[in-house]
């Protein structure tokens, strides 16, 4: 199976955000689309060491992610409603239209990252 890929502009750069005794480590970016008529906002998830590989990219810059879909099941007990939740986590990204920064930074160390395996993550 290969990567799923999504491309846009760098329109948010959230902080890093520490979760759980173990420190689990997740920062969120968000990338818009213009897709003629609206813009399309699609927030994707750093997780652990990846989450300072985000402070090469620029605000502006032009990316491409390959992520995977992550969802999970929430229900307040076996009474309440089931609510399913879905997130995009990021694998790797590069720069492809640098908005003045480096075209490419960044994206080594991020690679190197994503491919730590923590089977402790929360979500």
């Amino acid at each position: 199976m290969s990567d799923s890929t999504v491309r846009g502009v760098v329109n948010v750069i959230e902080e890093t955000k520490t979760y759980g005794q173990k420190g689990f480590r997740k920062r969120m970016v968000v990338l818009e689309q213009d897709k003629g008529s609206f813009s399309n906002y699609i927030p994707i998830e750093f997780t652990r060491d990846a989450c300072d590989s985000v402070d090469e990219m620029n605000m502006g810059d032009e990316i491409e992610v390959a992520y995977r879909l992550n969802g999970r099941k929430w229900q307040r007990d076996p009474q309440s409603e089931v609510k399913y939740f879905v997130s995009v986590e990021a694998l790797s990204y590069k720069v492809v239209g640098a908005s003045g920064g480096n075209a490419g930074a960044g994206a080594d160390a991020a690679n190197d990252a994503f491919n730590e395996v923590d089977d402790e993550a929360p979500f």
